[in-house]
């Protein structure tokens, strides 16, 4: 199923993506056709971010291809600027703990898929969680690249 058609008109809903579609954005070389899709989302859907992934972005960038304390201070500066930026709450853990529970998401997926319900994204783009899967009757999960 190609993009459009897996995605159709999601760009005018909320979306939150997940760490590893900013990183297929980011690092070419890992796979040329999951960046093109990554970086298609990125330009035309309307993102929120939440702090946690602005985190492990900035892991994976220093630890996978070398991101220098400069580029990774511009990389957060331009998230803040272009985006709505989501910070980690006591709610959002509580809320990842109960999701935990009663769906035996990891640790971080439920910390993401939190945020995103409590920023009131309509989906969360991620290649790590079940395609389709509908949280809370309010966030959709899509994997783009199935």
């Amino acid at each position: 199923m190609c993009l459009t058609q897996k995605l159709g008109k999601l760009a005018v809903f909320v979306q939150a993506l997940d760490t590893n579609i900013w990183l297929y954005s980011f690092i070419q070389s890992q796979n040329k056709e999951k960046t093109e899709i990554a970086g298609t989302i990125i330009k035309e859907c309307e993102i929120v971010i939440s702090t946690q992934i602005i985190n492990e972005m900035c892991v994976n960038l220093i630890k996978k291809v070398d991101f220098s304390e400069g580029k990774i201070q511009n990389l957060i500066e331009s998230l803040y600027k272009k985006y709505t930026v989501f910070e980690l709450s006591q709610d959002i853990l509580l809320k990842a703990s109960k999701i935990r529970a009663n769906q035996s998401f990891s640790f971080w997926d439920s910390v993401v898929a939190a945020s995103a319900l409590d920023c009131d994204a309509d989906y969360l783009i991620s290649e790590d969680m079940q395609d389709g899967f509908n949280l809370e009757n309010k966030l959709t999960i899509i994997n783009p690249f199935i």
